[in-house]
């Protein structure tokens, strides 16, 4: 499979080649494909660490998990899940989807975690499939 082929919807072409680019052997792909492993590992563990903390309404660590998982699917180039990721970490904040206006609602503010996560689980199950077969992990 060529970076091409990849769906641009779901996977920012352009900043997903810089990881590629990083590999000893084209084939192979150790490098980026150990990335992308360890990434899948990291993302179902804060998965389930969001539930946890949606559950028990802790906004704060809401927004530490949102950051984190951001960052790392900035770096891979996923657009969706990057996006759902902020806005956890925005609501987390007490603050609109947007991270731009002040929601002081804690309600309103776990609704809209709510929401994001679940958009956030089917953009990583799209991500994760599309991941999964460029590497042929599955």
């Amino acid at each position: 499979m060529d970076v091409r082929d990849l769906p641009s919807e779901v996977i920012d072409r352009d900043t997903f080649e810089q990881i590629l680019e990083m590999d000893d052997d084209e084939e192979e792909r150790d490098f980026s494909k150990g990335i992308v492993v360890d990434f899948l590992s990291q993302a179902e563990t804060t998965l389930d660490e969001l539930d946890t903390a949606l559950g028990v309404k802790n906004l704060t660590k809401l927004s530490e998990l949102g950051h984190y998982l951001k960052g790392s699917s900035a770096t891979l180039g996923l657009s969706k899940v990057k996006v759902d990721c902020e806005k956890i970490q925005n609501f987390g904040n007490k603050l609109d989807a947007t991270g731009e206006n002040a929601q002081p609602d804690e309600e309103v503010c776990l609704k809209g975690i709510k929401d994001a996560l679940a958009d956030l689980k089917k953009n990583y199950a799209e991500a994760s499939g599309v991941l999964k077969k460029f590497f042929d992990l599955e």
